[in-house]
């Protein structure tokens, strides 16, 4: 291997300076990838969403609410599905996406005290609603907050 064979893998690199409307040999000449004649063939063409004047869609439809950025999507879980573990089980974000209790924790994971549990168990996610927290500790278990 020397310098001068030095390549980049192949099809890791792509041109965005592709020379257009430089005659036939380059494959894109003549009209350049504008076809023929139109409104759209000619400079200064109109910016996309354009609608010839007519009021675009974007303005026509209504706009309601508002998305907060800061918002967390948190995945609540309830006390009795945790009842599939063992007795004495630690239980934290990684062992209840592997027992397909959620697929994705998103921002974070809370549980709720919708159910009843009669396990002890060491659980470790982002938050707890007061009252699984008082069963989880009422049981000998722990609920912990990462």
């Amino acid at each position: 291997m020397e310098l001068s064979n030095l390549r980049p893998a192949e099809g890791s690199k792509h041109s965005n300076n592709f020379r257009r409307g430089r005659g036939h040999g380059s494959g894109n000449g003549k009209t350049a990838g504008k076809g023929h004649k139109g409104q759209k063939a000619r400079s200064g063409a109109p910016r996309p969403g354009f609608e010839g004047g007519q009021m675009p869609l974007y303005r026509r439809l209504p706009k309601r609410g508002f998305t907060n950025r800061n918002t967390k999507r948190i995945v609540s879980v309830n006390l009795s599905v945790l009842e599939r573990f063992e007795d004495g089980a630690d239980v934290d974000v990684n062992t209840l996406i592997e027992s397909g209790i959620i697929k994705n924790p998103r921002d974070g994971v809370k549980i709720l005290g919708n159910g009843e549990l009669t396990k002890k168990l060491n659980v470790k996610v982002d938050a707890y609603s007061a009252s699984a927290k008082e069963k989880i500790e009422a049981l000998g278990g722990t609920a912990e907050v990462m």
